[in-house]
């Protein structure tokens, strides 16, 4: 990128991750690879599963809405819980098991990758009624995710 970005939420594209719409703030073609970013909001349900990332680290900042993290363990039940309210920022090293689940019905989110690639799992998905990560078991194993528990109960 060899000028400056400002995108102001609703200017960016729009794609389909499983139900959930997901505003691309920047992308990795924006950015030369360095970062992703997205907004979106999250419903209970929407929870992704435990997991871990073994290429890119991950941040979220809450913008509406509470949201729960899991994070540091192989099962939910073993993980450290933190709540975070609107205005917190969460940081993800890879390798470091996590999830997220709004507490409140939903939760908007604005969620920064780097490096961006993983931008690619998430658009290679595509629109589905809800979440089918077992489905997608290959797709998760060619950007280094890895599934380690269920996701939080909705």
């Amino acid at each position: 990128m060899s000028v400056a970005l400002v995108r102001n939420p609703g200017d960016g594209p729009v794609f389909r991750y499983y139900h959930v719409p997901i505003e691309q703030v920047v992308s990795t073609d924006e950015t030369d690879g360095v970062v992703t970013a997205t907004r979106f909001t999250l419903d209970r349900a929407g929870a992704p599963p435990l997991h871990t990332h073994s290429r890119e680290d991950e941040s979220w900042v809450v913008l509406s809405g509470r949201v729960r993290f899991w994070v540091g363990s192989d099962s939910l039940d073993k993980c450290d819980v933190h709540d975070a309210e609107p205005g917190a920022y969460i940081h993800g090293p890879r390798s470091v098991p996590h999830t997220l689940q709004p507490i409140t019905s939903t939760a908007t989110i604005l969620q920064i990758n780097h490096p961006g690639a993983i931008e690619g799992y998430f658009k290679g998905i595509g629109p589905a009624d809800g979440r089918h990560d077992a489905e997608n078991a290959d797709l998760l194993t060619e950007y280094g995710v890895v599934v380690l528990d269920d996701p939080p109960p909705a």
